[in-house]
C-alpha cells in the first residue's frame, strides 16, 4: 500500500513536469491547439509508463 503513495504522488508530479516541458519547448513555436495535441500524447505516454512501472513493481513485491 506504501507504493501506491509514492507512485501516485511521483507520478503526478513527473506528468506535470512532462507537459510543461513539452510548453517550453515547443510553446511559440506551433498553433496552441497542436500544443495541446503534444502535451496530452506526452503525458498519455508518460502515465502508461508510470503506470507499467507500478504494476511491475507491485507483481514483483507479492
Amino acid at each position: 500500500m506504501k507504493e501506491l503513495l509514492v507512485y501516485g504522488t511521483s507520478g503526478i508530479a513527473s506528468l506535470f513536469i512532462f507537459g510543461y516541458c513539452v510548453h517550453i519547448f515547443v510553446g511559440g513555436l506551433v498553433s496552441e491547439q497542436t500544443e495541446i495535441i503534444l502535451i496530452g500524447a506526452v503525458v498519455t505516454l508518460g502515465a502508461a509508463a508510470i503506470a507499467w512501472l507500478a504494476w511491475d513493481t507491485l507483481r514483483r513485491s507479492r
